[in-house]
């Protein structure tokens, strides 16, 4: 291990090890004679990364990467006679290392990184720049951040007595960090071998990948974990022993992150009527409980049958570690799911992560939100009262180049955490904070949505301000609230008038120039119900940055549509001293746009406030004059805007006059 490092010292700019592969790639894509797909480049990759793997561990001779490429290659070559022997399962009788001496060197000189110390999972980086995310990423599959698998795995923590398994296993990612979690606690390598041949568990139905997913493993412990291609859904892969072959029990540790996606066909109508989570479920108004009928849904995603298969596999009181999408953690169509996961666990922490985590660079990857959920079955049904521990991470992982974020919060995470289990006090934050289980509304384990900051920062304001419920003053009549209407895009650019769409919103006014107009007939059409007048509000209610970017509807803005994904609120009534104009300041104010932030749920591809405005509370200042002063301060600025808006508008006209200029605006309240 000495000697290895000591030649990395030679080299200045040590490359991450997906920066290593890509440059591999392409050199090898070139060079070596007899193959060119990726997947083949890759499994002569793997070989040479065995044999690298020996050496840093001792199993074989350090390999002196700065010998000439014959001389390194038959050390390497020897090294994987070694692997072979050790491995009869992956490597058969015969199996060679197919690379030409020169690109055997190559191998080695720029895979200069540690295997077993690498920040980064090198194999699942590996799998990625060599076959592709992107392929991987239409079947819902995406790697998981090593730092991620860590943290999870920690979670768990699994003991080396306990079986593990992974149903989604992909290429080994989870089962390799639970390894490292066993060594990271005492247990030697010699055990380890033993552990992981004898309780490690994995499946997937893509054939490569579980290949993989043993390579993983075996490069890591030189264990033979038991890795199966098969489907988790139908637990079937063609062999009648295959269920045989696990524990009848159930298993003691359950880590995964299953694909995900709507469009993803997950089962056949056969398959999906043995799960109760696949078929329709209805809502009790009295009860706010849901129960299943007996009606099957014509397509389930995939993420929804898998929390079902994870609890069938889990003994009683199994653990539990799965990541899955924000969106099944907080969406009213997933209420029912999240109502069946906590009536048969008890769920012990959510950790929500960046949005990026799985953006790997480019068009690849995805940037579907994600929450990390630990949780434990429970022996019977009987519900307990048990605080969940939430945090919400902004940095972790690897940017889209793969160099790791210098800033990780997972660390603190964890910490927290663990002093939680501990029974200790946490200095509440966004990085670790307790929801009593009686607070969980309406079945939102969404961690951003109970921020505890924002509560208390506004609870801080009562002394000064009134904090309304905007559904209260919609309620009472102060305010109103309505959508527009979607047109088509048949409908774009049929005449002049306006369609204004949420990125025609900005600074508080109407884009001068929205991008598309419609026809008089579709306006005259939409007219009455649209109810447009000056002073009106238009809110950003769909989509990801803009939601919440508020407008002030003018004089000049009175022949317009507007499209679903906005909001029109008009103050009715000023009884509770508000005026549109220090409404539009306090709906644009941060605390009230961290509200935003936080109850704006993702949606699949989009996010959406939703109904949950309604939950805004609007902090109004107690004092008259503050008020007053506010509403002129809004009144100048929107003026001057649209002053300013129109003036831009003639000055073009004038270039080449058109018809008359604008006379100055008044502002009509």
């Amino acid at each position: 291990m000495a000697r290895r490092r000591e030649s990395e010292l030679l080299i200045p700019d040590l490359k991450t090890p997906k920066e290593a592969f890509r440059d591999l790639r392409n050199y090898l894509a070139g060079q070596h004679l007899g193959a060119t797909r990726d997947e083949s480049l890759l499994e002569e990759l793997l070989k040479c990364l065995f044999c690298k793997l020996y050496a840093e561990i001792g199993r074989v001779d350090p390999i002196g990467i700065d010998a000439e490429p014959f001389a390194l290659a038959k050390q390497v070559r020897a090294s994987f006679a070694r692997v072979r022997s050790d491995f009869p399962d992956l490597y058969g009788e015969g199996t060679e290392i197919l690379l030409a001496p020169d690109a055997i060197a190559q191998v080695m000189r720029e895979c200069a990184f540690s295997l077993v110390d690498a920040a980064s999972d090198p194999i699942g980086d590996a799998f990625e720049v060599f076959v592709g995310s992107e392929s991987r990423g239409r079947s819902g599959q995406f790697f998981t951040p090593r730092s991620v698998t860590d943290l999870l795995v920690k979670a768990v923590d699994p003991q080396p007595g306990e079986s593990i398994i992974d149903p989604a296993c992909g290429a080994g990612g989870f089962l390799t960090s639970a390894a490292r979690h066993f060594l990271a606690n005492g247990v030697g390598p010699a055990n380890l071998a033993t552990v992981v041949s004898e309780r490690f568990y994995g499946i997937d139905k893509d054939e490569y990948l579980t290949k993989l997913a043993l390579l993983h493993v075996a490069l890591l412990t030189s264990g033979h974990p038991r890795v199966f291609c098969a489907d988790s859904i139908s637990m079937q892969n063609g062999e009648p022993e295959f269920r045989e072959r696990l524990p009848a029990e159930g298993f003691d540790v359950l880590v995964t992150n299953p694909p995900f996606g709507v469009r993803i066909v997950a089962a056949k109508p056969d398959v999906l009527r043995t799960f109760d989570l696949a078929r329709k479920w209805r809502r009790d108004p009295h009860t706010d409980k849901w129960s299943r009928t007996g009606d099957l849904q014509t397509q389930v995603p995939p993420q929804v049958l898998f929390v079902e298969r994870c609890l069938s596999l889990l003994k009683d009181r199994g653990r539990l570690g799965m990541v899955l999408p924000e969106s099944m953690l907080s969406n009213k169509s997933y209420r029912y799911v999240m109502e069946f996961l906590l009536e048969r666990t008890d769920v012990e922490a959510v950790i929500g992560m960046p949005d990026a985590l799985f953006k790997t660079s480019g068009k690849g990857g995805t940037h579907t939100k994600t929450c990390l959920l630990v949780a434990t079955k429970r022996a019977g049904r009987d519900s307990k009262s048990t605080p969940i521990f939430m945090a919400e991470a902004k940095w972790c992982g690897h940017d889209s180049r793969a160099r790791v974020i210098p800033l990780n919060d997972l660390p603190k995470i964890a910490d927290n955490l663990n002093a939680f289990r501990k029974q200790q006090v946490i200095a509440s934050s966004t990085l670790g904070f307790i929801v009593d289980r009686e607070r969980v509304t309406d079945n939102v384990l969404c961690p951003r949505y109970y921020d505890p900051q924002l509560d208390a920062e506004l609870a801080a304001l009562g002394a000064s301000h009134d904090l309304l419920m905007l559904g209260d003053l919609v309620d009472s009549g102060v305010l109103s609230i309505a959508t527009g209407d979607e047109l088509g895009k048949l409908a774009y650019g049929t005449g002049d008038i306006p369609f204004v769409r949420t990125s025609d919103i900005s600074n508080w006014e109407i884009k001068a120039d929205p991008k598309h107009g419609i026809d008089r007939r579709t306006y005259e059409r939409l007219r009455a119900k649209q109810d447009v007048r000056p002073s009106d509000i238009l809110m950003v209610k769909d989509g990801t940055y803009l939601i919440g970017t508020c407008a002030i509807v003018t004089e000049h803005d009175r022949e317009i549509i507007y499209q679903s994904h906005l909001y029109k609120i008009r103050v009715n009534d000023n009884s509770n001293g508000l005026n549109p104009f220090l409404l539009l300041a306090i709906l644009s104010a941060p605390i009230l746009q961290r509200q935003i932030r936080s109850k704006q749920f993702t949606q699949d591809i989009i996010d959406s406030l939703g109904d949950r405005i309604r939950e805004l509370q609007l902090p109004v200042p107690k004092d008259d004059q503050t008020q007053s002063r506010i509403t002129e301060m809004v009144k100048a600025a929107v003026q001057r805007r649209l002053e300013a808006r129109l003036l831009a508008r003639d000055a073009r006209l004038a270039v080449a006059p058109v018809g008359r200029l604008h006379p100055a605006p008044s502002l009509v309240v």
